[in-house]
């Protein structure tokens, strides 16, 4: 299977041989479940200190041959332990148990408990797999609401000048020759402020997923696109199923650099492991 290659001005420029990935079955569910695995991989433990609504005097002492002022039991109170602000029979407010004013709760998450949803390996090679062909039908990226030219074709693969780019103007005027500037656009509109105390936490805004960047070095391309609304640039590499695939939903709009076309067919590897083998040869 073929596809055209862009070059930044939008233009039809030569032809590449996709790799085997893009030709994959589309699975949702194992999509999902990979998504939802490095989700929760990067979840953290919360649980209360042992000690939490327990620091204090509160006791019960339900021994009735004890005399009234050493004893909780059959005193005219109910049998819960109080705290030892006044005298005797007399002796202050429930504290320690769950329901009172102050105590502990009755069943608070667990230290121990484990987060992290397993999956295997393979599944999660063929779940990256899935999602990339995703990325190159056209009704499934429309079925997400991402927004780009009716006569663009999928998978859109742009020249490797790409990865050059170092200014966000550059990128801008990029997306807009190509026609899918217009979701950056939507992401933006869609920005809405954040209820609650998360605004003070570093996450003001709720933001939209927008464009996807898939290139081999990431390195200056990175700098020039991460202002903008809701892209993601990620080396050929290191992608996965939850960049893929945002909300566990295949077929986000993925702009994919030639050279990570051919990171993926694994001809970078061979490259470099050829001229590896020259330098050692020459050592």
């Amino acid at each position: 299977m073929k596809a055209r290659v862009l070059g930044l001005d939008g233009k039809k420029g030569s032809e590449v041989t996709l790799p085997k990935q893009f030709s994959a079955d589309v699975n949702k569910e194992l999509i999902k479940r990979a998504v939802q695995a490095i989700q929760s991989a990067g979840v953290q433990n919360s649980f209360p200190k042992p000690e939490a609504g327990r620091a204090n005097t509160a006791e019960y002492i339900g021994a009735r041959h004890k005399p009234n002022i050493h004893r909780t039991i059959n005193v005219g109170h109910a049998r819960k332990p109080r705290l030892k602000n006044r005298r005797g029979v007399l002796s202050g407010h429930v504290a320690s148990i769950p329901a009172v004013v102050g105590g502990p709760r009755a069943h608070p998450p667990k230290p121990n408990k484990e987060w992290e949803e397993k999956i295997n390996k393979k599944e999660k090679r063929q779940a990256t797999e899935s999602a990339i062909a995703a990325t190159g039908k056209k009704e499934l990226v429309k079925e997400r609401g991402h927004k780009f030219g009716e006569k663009l074709e999928f998978p859109i693969i742009v020249e490797a000048k790409l990865e050059n780019l170092t200014k966000t103007k550059d990128i801008r005027d990029a997306l807009k020759a190509i026609d899918i500037y217009q979701d950056v656009e939507k992401a933006l509109s869609k920005r809405q402020l954040r209820p609650g105390k998360g605004k003070k936490r570093g996450r003001k805004y709720k933001k939209r997923k927008s464009v996807l960047i898939v290139v081999e070095n990431p390195e200056k391309v990175y700098k020039a696109a991460r202002n903008l609304e809701g892209v993601d640039i990620i080396s050929a590499v290191n992608i996965n199923a939850d960049l893929l695939a945002p909300g566990t939903l295949p077929g986000r709009l993925t702009l994919w650099s030639e050279n990570a076309i051919k990171e993926l067919a694994g001809e970078k590897k061979e490259t470099k492991t050829k001229e590896k083998a020259k330098v050692e040869a020459k050592a």
